[in-house]
């Protein structure tokens, strides 16, 4: 995945956590259902901005960014920018 795809994977991300926040207030959706998806969102979250780190950290160093690869989850679960 190139930088700007990661980026677009991000916002779409972040804009499906604020709907989803927003059925919440609306009663749309059970706060058990909000907080399921919201976990899976952050989690998705913290792979994308660990490997667009990598990508970026590679290019810095003269390396091939597309070397970067996803992380498992367990690796970059509560990753914090």
């Amino acid at each position: 995945m190139r930088d700007d795809e990661i980026l677009t994977r991000i916002s779409a991300l972040v804009t499906e956590e604020h709907e989803l926040r927003d059925r919440l207030s609306a009663g749309q959706v059970t706060s058990d259902q909000e907080h399921t998806r919201i976990k899976e969102l952050e989690t998705a979250l913290d792979q994308c901005w660990d490997l667009l780190r990598q990508r970026r950290a590679r290019r810095s160093a003269g390396a091939d960014p597309d070397g970067a690869a996803a992380r498992p989850v367990g690796e970059v679960e509560n990753y914090r920018q």
